[in-house]
């Protein structure tokens, strides 16, 4: 995962001022020691944040900090964010590639795993980093960083008919500017054969500043279909600033999905998760998959065994309209879609 930093942004001091989202990233909290003093937690949590942050450093934009309970470690929202010594821990299963990334990879920063979609890793940045990220040890530096590298991805989708979608993901994709995503999108909507685009991001959560008038405008010109997916795991973290990001979005036309993963200690109850789905409907999310944990080295904490899943699903499937419900499911590497959990 790559670490923003102010040599890292193409915006530079002495130039044009920093839009609001590109000043939320650069005042993010990097320190494990600054987020645990911000949260007011006892010192020994300090220090574990300290050792654990050593490999997967500590990513946090203060406006997501803010929601948070201050002086309880338990709070949903800091626990995907803060650094425990449990991620130090070897557990049987959990790898640095969980889901066959590297098997799937077709050209630089190109993975193609599912019939007629492809996804393009655009960037290693991240505006958040979740202690539970599948990718948090994928090899950024082998994927390309720069607009003028995506050539040899787009190249080799222009080559595949059989591919109708192109997903942008990362990192995350809505740390790139407007105007180099505007230009790829408009790249890709001159391969015949392509119908929609599709970003995966959790921006719009954690800094809805990035809900810019020229993101809907380049997203709304594209010839392609847009789709975004969203990721937010806790109904707390759909405030008032991210219902009016995302209701921007809603009222541009575009589609918008939410993915959560099911994790021990943030969202493993039915009452948190049907919270969720009805916060996602009132900010006009459909809530759309709950994924199974995906078994990355040091995450074994986060897990919740399949049969509560479940249960939780089957909860849900009495409290709530169908279209509410997410589908449960699990990425198994090399299989031809996402494995449904009945």
């Amino acid at each position: 995962m790559t670490i923003l930093t102010s040599s890292s942004d193409p915006v530079r001091a002495g130039r044009a001022p920093l839009a609001a989202w590109r000043q939320a990233l650069q005042t993010s909290v990097r320190d494990p020691g600054e987020l645990c003093q911000r949260l007011q937690l006892p010192a020994e949590f300090e220090s574990a944040a300290i050792r654990a942050s050593r490999d997967f450093p500590v990513f946090a934009p203060l406006s997501y900090i803010a929601r948070m309970e201050r002086g309880n470690p338990r709070d949903p929202l800091l626990r995907q964010v803060l650094p425990l010594d449990d991620e130090l821990l070897a557990a049987q299963g959990f790898t640095s590639d969980p889901v066959g990334d590297l098997a799937a990879r077709r050209a630089a920063g190109l993975l193609h795993k599912y019939h007629g979609r492809a996804l393009m890793i655009t960037t290693g940045v991240c505006a958040v980093h979740c202690r539970y990220c599948f990718r948090r040890q994928y090899p950024y530096e082998d994927s390309p960083g720069m607009p003028v590298r995506w050539a040899a991805a787009v190249e080799e989708i222009r080559q595949d008919s059989s591919l109708e979608e192109v997903i942008l993901s990362g990192g995350d994709p809505l740390t790139i500017g407007d105007s180099p995503l505007a230009n790829l999108a408009e790249l890709l909507a001159s391969i015949p054969h392509l119908r929609r685009l599709r970003i995966h991001t959790r921006l719009p959560i954690v800094i809805p500043e990035r809900v810019t008038e020229e993101l809907v405008r380049w997203l709304r010109a594209t010839r392609l279909t847009p789709v975004m997916v969203v990721h937010a795991n806790h109904p707390r973290e759909l405030d008032g600033a991210v219902q009016t990001a995302l209701g921007r979005l809603a009222d541009a036309g575009i589609p918008l999905l939410n993915q959560a993963v099911l994790l021990r200690g943030v969202n493993d109850r039915a009452d948190v998760l049907a919270d969720l789905s009805q916060r996602l409907l009132d900010c006009r999310v459909l809530p759309y998959y709950l994924h199974q944990l995906d078994r990355v080295a040091g995450a074994a904490h986060f897990e919740t065994p399949v049969e509560v899943g479940r249960q939780l699903i089957a909860e849900l499937t009495t409290r709530l309209p169908g279209y509410a419900v997410p589908r449960y499911v699990r990425e198994v590497p090399g299989a031809a879609a996402k494995v449904r959990i009945m």
